[in-house]
């Protein structure tokens, strides 16, 4: 007997029946779906005043990190602006510095952030701690040329989507505990946290169930993991399973009723409270996995967008000496 599962959104059920969905994930599949590009940047560009600049950060081991560094054109600020470091969802296995980047082009749009996007190396080429370490060096940066980029260091956000939100995670714990740089708040856009598989929602989206499928997350978390899946793992690596969520900085974390990650971003919020911290918690009834980039006009993704950017704004006009404000967390 298959198991229930929660309804999707009917206009999301709609759009899904249009998309071909792949449900299974090896080194074949892989393959072919690294062969398929993002929306080429330009397009994402055209009719935006936006300077863009290419860099790269240089890791331990001396492979440059790229980075793509948005700009509101022509502005020249008397006060420095607000950035949001974005790190791309894909499982961990594909994906570029451009994927998803319509999102947090929202926020360089409304609020004039400064964007940079990071394009750590993936999996399984490269594993363990790699992908977030080299997304914590692009962080740094990031910090190190902050005057330069026109950002106020006081007002930096890390966020990211799937994936992405799980290594936006893992960034944040690993800034916490290294003192540096400091995270003004961190937004988590159906994150990637957990390797284990152990929750319902990991259960009810097996066998070939969901956009993002628990066989397709197995494949994602071995090829980072490898041998040590079943050991030793770090919470930079699967923050479901670091000991301690103390002193992170405000986090918004927003995740669909239908999908695979549902439960343990929901327990992920509970546990940042559980320390003391403040995590605004937004859970989308009839949303799937990642519905807000794949069908960013449909009526559920206009209002998740919507309400976490009016979240970001609140976040973002707090006075930098004051303590971050939040709403109390609200499920839909």
């Amino acid at each position: 007997m298959p198991p229930v599962r929660p309804d999707l959104d009917p206009e999301l059920r709609t759009l899904l029946a249009d998309l071909p969905l792949t449900t299974e994930l090896d080194a074949e599949i892989l393959a072919q779906l690294r062969q398929f590009p993002t929306t080429p940047i330009d397009i994402l560009l055209a009719g935006r005043a936006v300077d863009r600049r290419e860099v790269a950060a240089t890791a331990p081991d001396g492979t440059m990190i790229p980075l793509s560094v948005l700009r509101p054109a022509g502005t020249d600020r008397p006060t420095p602006a607000p950035c949001v470091y974005w790190i791309h969802g894909g499982g961990m296995v594909m994906g570029d510095r451009y994927s998803q980047i319509d999102i947090p082009l929202d926020w360089l749009d409304r609020f004039g952030a400064v964007v940079v996007s990071v394009e750590y190396r993936l999996a399984p080429e490269a594993a363990g701690t790699t992908l977030v370490e080299d997304c914590y060096q692009g962080l740094l940066w990031t910090v190190a040329h902050a005057d330069e980029l026109g950002i106020d260091p006081a007002r930096i956000v890390v966020a990211g989507a799937s994936a992405g939100g799980g290594l936006a995670a893992g960034v944040t714990l690993l800034a916490r505990d290294r003192g540096t740089p400091p995270i003004a708040a961190q937004v988590l856009i159906c994150p990637m946290l957990d390797h284990r598989g152990v929750t319902t929602s990991s259960r009810q989206y097996a066998g070939g169930a969901g956009v993002w499928t628990r066989e397709m997350n197995e494949y994602g978390w071995s090829a980072v993991l490898g041998d040590t899946a079943d050991g030793d793992v770090p919470g930079y690596v699967s923050p479901a399973v670091a000991d301690d969520l103390a002193g992170l900085p405000t986090t918004y974390v927003d995740v669909g009723t239908a999908e695979v990650f549902r439960d343990e971003d929901v327990a992920y919020a509970t546990g940042i409270w559980a320390a003391g911290g403040q995590a605004e918690l937004h859970v989308w009834a009839g949303g799937c996995h990642g519905f807000d980039a794949l069908f960013p006009h449909a009526q559920l993704s206009v209002e998740a967008r919507r309400t976490r950017s009016d979240w970001l704004a609140r976040v973002l006009s707090a006075p930098t000496d004051a303590p971050l404000p939040t709403t109390p967390p609200t499920d839909r």
